[in-house]
């Protein structure tokens, strides 16, 4: 069974869940993080090696005060709530995107979970928070700036040597990426990790969404002819 590699996922329309329902916008949010923890599971079921999801982007500091400061709270809390179930079933975390601008106690709550997860090793759970693709691209060439100027050569960058520089580099790249929620675009999310990544996109807002659409979604992937950019020689024969 071919399984992909690095699975990521855009968790889309947990507020209009909520506003379909006559409830507030926050209560998607909660509903939200029960889904993600139940994908998570079926995840691991899967034997899916590496998953990220999108939490929160660079973009959302734009929505309402309120907004932002319930998911900031929502964000702690869950950390803190499932870091000891995490590592116990040999997941490791990791929050990747700026922390600047983050609370204190919540840096705190994000290195706690990830040092008492760093030596695990099933499958690795990565949450992209305050997070923009081109954000980690502008990152990263800052990172190359400075060992050009501690004497790297430009001539020995390459793109296997600058994806050393992302956030995570030993990721695999992404090979499915899932959107919830209806939307049919990328976002910002994992601009670079995305080059070649198959898409799929449900109507279904994230709330709404199970493992059985997870295991389609991995089948639709299956049965996806990646040619990665080349094709096979015309009248290669296979059996020669």
């Amino acid at each position: 069974m071919n399984i992909p590699s690095h699975v990521a996922i855009i968790m889309d329309g947990n507020g209009r869940w909520a506003q379909e329902k006559g409830l507030p916008r926050y209560a998607g949010h909660r509903e939200g993080v029960k889904t993600l923890k139940k994908i998570i599971k079926k995840a691991g079921e899967m034997k899916i090696p590496c998953l990220t999801v999108y939490a929160f982007s660079t973009e959302n500091w734009r929505r309402p005060r309120k907004e932002v400061d319930f998911l900031m709270k929502l964000f702690k809390e869950t950390l803190k709530n499932e870091s000891q179930e995490l590592a116990s079933k040999n997941v490791r975390v990791n929050i990747i995107g700026r922390r600047n601008g983050l609370s204190k106690s919540l840096i705190n709550a994000i290195e706690y979970i990830e040092k008492i997860t760093r030596d695990k090793n099933g499958m690795e759970l990565n949450i992209a928070f305050n997070y923009g693709g081109r954000a980690e691209i502008v990152d990263s060439v800052k990172k190359v700036v400075q060992d050009v100027n501690q004497g790297l050569a430009l001539d020995e960058l390459d793109e296997n040597n600058f994806s050393k520089y992302l956030y995570n580099p030993r990721w695999p790249e992404v090979e499915l990426l899932i959107r919830t929620g209806g939307e049919m675009r990328i976002s910002n999310y994992m601009l670079w990790q995305l080059a070649y990544a198959e898409l799929y996109f449900i109507d279904k807002c994230w709330p709404d969404f199970n493992g059985e659409d997870l295991e389609k979604a991995i089948k639709v992937f299956q049965q996806r002819d990646r040619r990665f950019g080349g094709l096979p020689e015309v009248g290669d024969d296979k059996n020669a």
